[in-house]
């Protein structure tokens, strides 16, 4: 028998029900789901140290569980010392097991190890049905060795799904049990 990861399971079982009872859908098929998770981290100091963008990629990479890909500039840019194809930043997409075995540690383990945290902001929807969340520290990771870390860096993580609304979006994150503010 395959492996499936504990949230997928959830969202088959629990996540389907619910929302289709209390969204009012007729077929379970108009549920929305979540397609993919994008991990994106910018380092403005790439430009001067090329190191940077390496340890950032072995990080991510840790964190994700699937190799980071180096994102590149697009313009020359003279008063930020920026060429065209310079590495800048990271990222990683995330789909299928990955993308479930990340949602579950970072609902589980990395939120709650936020210092003074209160929920995560309800407000970063775009209209289309995705969320994205900033966060400032990437040490909140248990996969991220404090004493190895000699910068800190935030990160942008955006949940992309199929829904065609923010409120549709909102009830499926919720389910899956992102804790938003009140």
């Amino acid at each position: 028998m395959a492996y499936t990861p504990r949230l997928q399971e959830k969202y088959r079982n629990e996540i389907v029900a619910a929302l289709k009872e209390r969204m009012g859908y007729k077929n379970i098929m108009q549920v929305p789901k979540l397609e993919k998770i994008c991990l994106n981290q910018g380092i403005g100091e790439a430009t001067t140290d090329k190191k940077l963008v390496d340890v950032a990629a072995e990080e991510m990479t840790r964190i994700t569980g699937q190799k980071a890909v180096a994102t590149l500039s697009k313009k020359d840019i003279s008063n930020f010392k920026l060429r065209k194809a310079m590495p800048i930043g990271v990222r990683v997409t995330l789909r299928g097991d990955h993308m479930y075995e990340f949602l579950d540690r970072l609902v589980s383990t990395a939120l709650p190890a936020v210092r003074d945290f209160h929920g995560i902001n309800p407000n970063g929807f775009d209209g289309r049905g995705n969320y994205t969340l900033g966060i400032k520290e990437q040490i909140i990771f248990p996969e991220i060795f404090i004493d190895q870390v000699n910068r800190i860096t935030g990160m942008d993580i955006t949940f992309v799904t199929s829904a065609d609304t923010n409120k549709e979006a909102f009830e499926l994150l919720k389910e899956f049990g992102l804790p938003f503010k009140k």
